[in-house]
């Protein structure tokens, strides 16, 4: 099983990124897909997750209407499309996947990517 990330990079406040998950080694259409963040000396934290289907979505009220999670299960690729980006969404970007349904919880996670670094400059 393996999540890959990739995307992640350096962008000024205000602007934009696409955070990219592509997954291998289970059946990626039955599995919801979170997106967590870490910033530096805090906790890891889910900011998204998509359902299996791609029909339900759910964010983190800090990043609600400027996140946009989707996936494309025919590339078995999850996508986070973040627009105005603020400073504090600095951190690294994982993608996790859910054993059974959208939880948010780390633990509930059964396999992770590992994390591509978004900086955001002020």
């Amino acid at each position: 099983v393996q999540l890959v990330e990739s995307g992640g990079g350096l962008v000024q406040a205000g602007g934009s990124l696409r955070l990219s998950c592509a997954a291998s080694g289970f059946i990626f259409d039955d599995i919801p897909i979170g997106w967590f963040r870490q910033a530096p000396g805090k906790e890891r934290e889910g900011i998204s997750c998509i359902s299996s289907s791609g029909g339900n979505t759910n964010y983190l009220d800090s990043v609600k209407g400027r996140f946009t999670a989707s996936r494309d299960n025919a590339k078995n690729t999850v996508y986070l499309q973040m627009n105005s980006l603020k400073p504090e969404d600095t951190a690294v970007y994982y993608c996790g996947a859910e054993r059974n349904f959208c939880s948010g919880y780390v633990p509930s996670i059964e396999y992770w990517g590992q994390g591509t670094q978004v900086i955001v400059s002020s």
